[in-house]
């Protein structure tokens, strides 16, 4: 439903944004284009009394999302990792947006949860706490589960929040449409492809079911990682609206004082935060991707916990190994390689000089690599490489402006706790050990592995296949002889239909 409807909605949007000053900060922050700015003048200035006025003391951009609910709460939220749009100072400063909302009453979230587990909220908990946490989706309260005693943490959505985000996504994606209409040199922003990536997210969040699930399959892929500890859902008293897991007990990350009276170790918290988050994300392809400090506690044993898993990347394992290669290759200052992988990638369309392209990146690295240990920074780095690559004409790739976004996040975290840690000692042995496992021999002969398993899993219908392609060879006039293709295409039939099983045998056993 995404028509004139719409219409009100922005007018609303565009008056709030005019009223509170936050119309001209987002539109320099994105560097609109002139008839979009006047566009967006002419859709607020005369409404501007019908905007909201919002909270005076926080900043424009901030007040404005604020005023308009939830929905734009989120939005914001989610544009704070993307600061290939909105630039990094308007990233940095959405990002206060985390749990900024006042709560629902208990009386609400306890007959939502009695609603959504079938039963009385005191059949369930001995103790049901105030709100502890009110976000834009959702709020948390601190319960006893009855007959055990165990303290857990209880997620509640907000009531009637999938319908109130489903109108705004439907009047983002107008807005998105407009603005492509009224200046298409927008267009490389995709405006677009950003709500379908919000909308994905908030997908994700409205189902506690699917932050349940995320939750499990992290603590799957990290229950071996030293030092790491997760909660644990209680699927019994979990479901779409409500999300049950063990309550963390430990000192928020972000208080210094408190973490040394604990007498914990910064500097090993420090390097550990970081090689937690590159392990998950080139090991797992699997990484939290909302590791600020607020998501994050040190345990009495001195483990890091992380909670709330609305918010989670995903890489592909051939991502994953561009990635890495990448970043190995600025560890080691080889420009050249790096460029050579963005190529083979086709990240850098092929009509690029590849020998240019190298030299723009060590005029991205070598300055980075001259500074004192102290000021050396993998975030940055990463940034000063989006800019190289678009200029070479790289498109916006979502999952690594995730993986960067959550990387200068992660690298924050990390340096407050250790301002004087080296960014790139403290990640290049994680670095090198993914690339000795995943590029290297072993790789290969574990891709081959794999492809013979794809092949034996065909193997009772190659035949089948190779009737039908020699039939339809026999419906045409035959050529002089069977294509390259069909040759090729019969002997590795053949290969695989006799091979596959003693292939895998022997790469398994032997």
């Amino acid at each position: 439903m995404r028509g004139p409807h719409n219409i009100w909605r922005l007018i609303r949007t565009g008056a709030t944004f005019e009223r509170t000053g936050a119309m001209r900060v987002i539109l320099d922050a994105m560097d609109a284009p002139p008839p979009l700015r006047v566009a967006a003048r002419i859709l607020g200035w005369p409404f501007k009394w019908l905007g909201e006025k919002g909270d005076p003391n926080l900043p424009p951009a901030v007040r404005a999302l604020q005023a308009l609910g939830p929905a734009y709460i989120k939005f914001g939220q989610i544009l704070s990792t993307r600061p290939d749009v909105v630039g990094s100072d308007m990233a940095q400063e959405l990002r206060v947006l985390q749990d900024s909302l006042p709560p629902f009453d208990i009386e609400t979230a306890k007959a939502q949860v009695a609603h959504e587990l079938e039963q009385p909220v005191e059949a369930i908990f001995s103790e049901f706490s105030e709100p502890v946490a009110a976000a834009s989706i959702a709020q948390v309260h601190k319960a006893r589960l009855r007959g055990s005693d165990e303290l857990v943490a209880v997620k509640v959505l907000r009531p009637g929040i999938e319908r109130a985000f489903r109108k705004d996504i439907d009047a983002f994606y107008f807005a998105a449409g407009m603005i492509e209409l009224l200046s298409p040199s927008s267009r490389r922003l995709r405006p677009n492809d950003v709500i379908q990536h919000f909308e994905g997210v908030v997908n994700g969040e409205l189902d506690l079911r699917l932050e349940s699930a995320a939750a499990s399959e992290f603590a799957a892929n990290t229950e071996n990682d030293e030092g790491f500890q997760l909660p644990q859902v209680k699927w019994g008293f979990s479901g779409r609206s409500v999300m049950t897991m063990s309550w963390a007990e430990g000192v928020p990350l972000g208080d210094n004082d408190a973490i040394d009276t604990a007498g914990h170790d910064r500097e090993v918290l420090s390097e550990r935060v970081l090689q937690l988050f590159l392990n998950h994300a080139l090991r797992d392809g699997f990484f939290h991707a909302d590791m600020h400090q607020g998501n994050l506690k040190v345990a009495p044993n001195g483990d890091i916990i992380a909670y709330d898993f609305g918010i989670m990347g995903h890489i592909d394992e051939y991502t994953r190994r561009v990635y890495a290669e990448i970043l190995f290759g600025f560890i080691r200052r080889d420009y050249k390689r790096v460029a050579q992988v963005h190529f083979e990638a086709g990240y850098v369309p092929a009509t690029q000089d590849v020998d240019e392209f190298a030299r723009a990146l060590r005029a991205v690295g070598e300055p980075i690599f001259g500074m004192d240990a102290a000021h050396i920074s993998m975030g940055k780095l990463l940034s000063y490489l989006f800019e190289v690559t678009e200029r070479f004409g790289m498109e916006t790739r979502t999952e690594l402006i995730l993986l960067q976004r959550t990387m200068v996040v992660v690298e924050g975290v990390a340096r407050s706790l250790d301002p004087n840690m080296n960014i790139w000692t403290v990640a290049k042995p994680v670095v090198e050990s993914y690339i000795k496992d995943s590029i290297g021999p072993r790789a290969m002969a574990n891709d081959l592995r794999k492809t013979a398993m794809v092949l034996a899993r065909f193997g009772p219908r190659l035949p089948g296949m190779i009737e039908n392609i020699l039939l339809q060879q026999t419906q045409t006039p035959p050529p002089a002889k069977p294509s390259k293709w069909l040759r090729r295409f019969i002997l590795l039939s053949i290969g695989a239909g006799t091979g596959a099983v003693a292939m895998l045998t022997w790469l398994v056993v032997g």
